[in-house]
């Protein structure tokens, strides 16, 4: 299986620096101009996709469905694509953060490991529902086809860690920029990354 995976366009939220976690942001204008932007790129390459899996939430939703339309492809929403609940960190900026919790921040910014988060889900849980969306994509899906994947920054990063057989309980180490296609080749045994974080549709006007 051939796994697209698509990090959102640019939400409101993005552009006011917060921290979303399973907030629910719109796409700014911007974002849906990127969207169409990764539609066209993806017309271009003539890839046909059997289905785009996409979080629940509307900046996700909104670009899999601009995808899904321009690409005829059925888009199927599911919570399990939801953003990592960072708990009282939700809706915050980073200036915020600093200011309400010192020692998260310091953590954030010198502990390889995952942090301690006050009410987010657990890592353990984030990995849980993560994998659970990727055994289904891998028993739904044959060798030959390709499937989009249209999520967040954290989840599209667990789902990485999940398949190159990475260590969970390190920090995340991938960054993906807003409508940055990953490419996954997913074998029975043993999984490739095709690319990485790859932002070409996008000119200097529509990188946000």
């Amino acid at each position: 299986m051939k796994l697209l995976c698509i990090r959102h366009g640019q939400s409101v939220a993005n552009t006011e620096g917060r921290l979303q976690g399973q907030m629910d942001s719109p796409l700014t204008d911007l974002g849906r101009e990127q969207a169409r932007a990764l539609a066209r790129r993806l017309v271009r390459e003539d890839w046909s996709l059997s289905a785009i899996h996409t979080s629940d939430l509307s900046r996700a939703a909104e670009t899999a469905q601009i995808l899904g339309e321009v690409l005829r492809a059925p888009v199927f929403p599911d919570e399990r694509l939801r953003e990592h609940d960072v708990g009282i960190l939700t809706g915050l900026t980073l200036a915020q953060i600093e200011q309400q919790y010192p020692e998260i921040t310091c953590a954030l910014h010198h502990d390889p490991l995952w942090p301690v988060i006050p009410g987010e889900e657990g890592k353990e849980t984030f990995l849980e529902r993560v994998v659970s969306m990727l055994d289904q994509l891998c028993s739904s899906y044959g060798q030959e086809q390709a499937v989009a994947v249209v999520s967040h920054g954290r989840t599209l990063g667990m789902m990485l860690v999940h398949l190159l057989g990475l260590d969970p309980d390190q920090r995340i180490p991938f960054r993906f920029g807003n409508t940055s296609l990953s490419l996954v080749e997913v074998y029975p045994h043993r999984s490739l990354l095709a690319s990485l974080n790859d932002l070409c549709h996008l000119d200097d006007g529509l990188r946000g």
